[in-house]
């Protein structure tokens, strides 16, 4: 299974973006969308592959934070 969960673009070089995933930074390619730095893209096998706007991101991201909380602790 695959879960997709957004990322923050925090600096670009070339075709290569620094993403932020909550506080975990990963070097993604953005070849394959048009994105800028404080976009939140969608990362699969390293590759950038869509653009979120900020609202869906956002709401995306709150989903996982209600979810985590509701894990017992130790999981």
């Amino acid at each position: 299974m695959c879960l997709a969960v957004p990322a923050e673009i925090k600096s670009i070089d070339g075709f290569n973006a620094t993403v932020d995933y909550g506080g975990v930074s990963r070097s993604a390619n953005i070849s394959l969308v048009d994105a800028k730095v404080g976009d939140f893209v969608i990362v699969h096998a390293g590759y950038a592959i869509q653009v979120l706007d900020r609202e869906e991101a956002e709401k995306t991201l709150e989903l996982f934070r209600q979810l985590l909380a509701q894990e017992p602790s130790g999981a």
